[in-house]
């Protein structure tokens, strides 16, 4: 099953808030996620990765989110989620 903007949402949030250093970091992202096992979140994450490489290298355009303020926010946003 597809993530929905929501889910996506509050998975990026926990990936900012749960780094690599924590053990338990995966765990956190399920719980804060909610209705989706630890490999579906580290699929999303291998799929994040990918798509943040794509976005640096200008690959493709950043796409405008609704209800953002502006698409170069979510952007930084994105950049700063110390993605590895």
């Amino acid at each position: 099953m597809g993530w929905t903007r929501e889910e996506n949402r509050r998975f990026e949030d926990a990936l900012a808030v749960y780094g690599p250093e924590d053990p338990n970091r995966w765990q956190h992202v399920v719980n804060a996620v909610g209705g989706k096992s630890v490999d579906e979140v580290k699929r999303q994450y291998e799929v994040l990765k990918e798509d943040v490489k794509r976005i640096e290298r200008d690959q493709v355009p950043f796409p405008r989110y609704r209800g953002s303020a502006s698409g170069i926010n979510e952007h930084r946003r994105l950049k700063n989620l110390n993605v590895q």
